[in-house]
Order: C-alpha cells, then structure tokens, then sequence
C-alpha cells in the first residue's frame, strides 16, 4: 500500500477517488495531468493490488475502490501524502433536471436515484449482494405497502436487482425487475412524473413528502 501510494500520480487519483465516485481511465489522467497510457499501467498496478477495482457500463470503463476498507486505509494514509495544491480536482457533472432525476432504461436514475437507493439501504430494505441487491426480510413488507410484490418480480425473466452505475453521479442506483417495478409504482402514486419527449422526471411535492415519511429521505 505504501508502494502504490509513493507515486505522486497514483496518490492524485486515489485522493479523487475517495469522494466515493467512480471515474474513467481517461478523466483520472486528466486530473493527475499524464498521459492515458500512462495512468492505465497506473490503473493496472492498483487492480492488481486489489485497491482498486474496474466496472464495465456500455463502452466505458469505470474505476473505484475494491472496497470500504481500502478507501479508509487510502483516507487515513492521504494526510501523509504531500500532493500540490494545484491538481486538478474532479467535479461532477453541472446539476440540471436531467442529472438530477431521469430514466435509465426502465428504472429510475440520477441523483434521486442514487440517494433512495443509498436510503434503502440505511433502512435495511435492501442490502448489497455481490454486483446486485437482495430484499431483506422488512423490505419485503416495506415494498409490499407499496403494492410492489417481491414474490412476483422475482418470476421474470430478467435481473432481479442490480447494481447500476450512474454515469452523472459515478454511484449505484437500483435497477433490474424491481428497479423497474418500484419507479412503476412511484409514477403511478403521483410521486414522479415523466416530462413529455424526454427521459427527465419531475419528483411531485406528494412523492418528497412519501418519501420523508418512508425513508426519512428530502430530495
């Protein structure tokens, strides 16, 4: 760990990887000012260390810690690095409608997506199994209150709950069946609504207020 992190260049990007998003081979070059290839051998070292590890979403590859211990080590070990004051810090996308909450295919993406995710999680109706997510026993009855039965979309022919990485908040947000299922049911309660022609979605003032009643969660 010491080794990997001796490296000024691996040091800036694993100081950017540690505000918990994931990021592309080409924009953790960019912030640690070399050359492609040169942060993919970097990239390559990390994997290989098991500090990092690679997700594939359509053309693009995304980069992230193995996991929540190596980030804790990386953060605790971050304070001895003397990195320059002027690197170059990742920011996320501009917020708009459209970052904010949208349709990833058939379930719901974009900042929304990620924290009711984040906020089923906290509230153990879901927890995170292996790339994907199972229904614990209270969720089950927590998505039963809301008419969405497990039991049901457990039969379809498809994922049930995955991990999907959202490309404007570089976290996971829940899809699959019950992705589906649950942004189904949202839309129908008059909690989200669609914008016409277009993927962007417009949280209703019914759905904050269901979702601070059930999830303890404002959007």
């Amino acid at each position: 760990m010491a080794s990997i992190l001796g490296d000024k260049s691996r040091a800036v990007m694993l100081w950017n990887l540690l505000d918990g998003r994931a990021y592309t081979a080409t924009e953790l070059a960019t912030c640690a000012n070399i050359s492609l290839q040169s942060a993919s051998n970097h990239l390559k070292k990390m994997i290989t260390a098991n500090i990092l590890s690679v997700e594939k979403q359509g053309r693009h590859r995304y980069f992230k810690f193995a996991n929540d211990e190596v980030a804790q080590v990386i953060e605790s070990m971050a304070g001895l690095i003397s990195l320059n004051k002027e690197f170059k810090k990742l920011k996320k996308p501009k917020i708009n409608g459209f970052t904010y909450a949208r349709t990833c295919y058939d379930h719901l993406a974009g900042e929304v997506g990620v924290k009711i995710t984040n906020s089923l999680l906290e509230n153990g109706i879901i927890e995170i199994s292996g790339k994907d997510y199972k229904v614990t026993k209270s969720g089950e009855k927590w998505f039963g209150n809301l008419d969405v039965n497990i039991y049901v979309i457990r039969l379809k022919k498809r994922s049930f709950a995955s991990q999907c990485l959202d490309w404007s908040e570089r976290k996971h947000h829940l899809a699959g069946a019950l992705g589906a299922s649950f942004l189904e049911k949202m839309i129908e309660k008059d909690w989200i609504r669609k914008k016409a022609n277009s993927r962007e979605l417009t949280i209703t003032s019914n759905g904050k207020a269901e979702l601070k009643n059930r999830l303890n969660l404002e959007v």
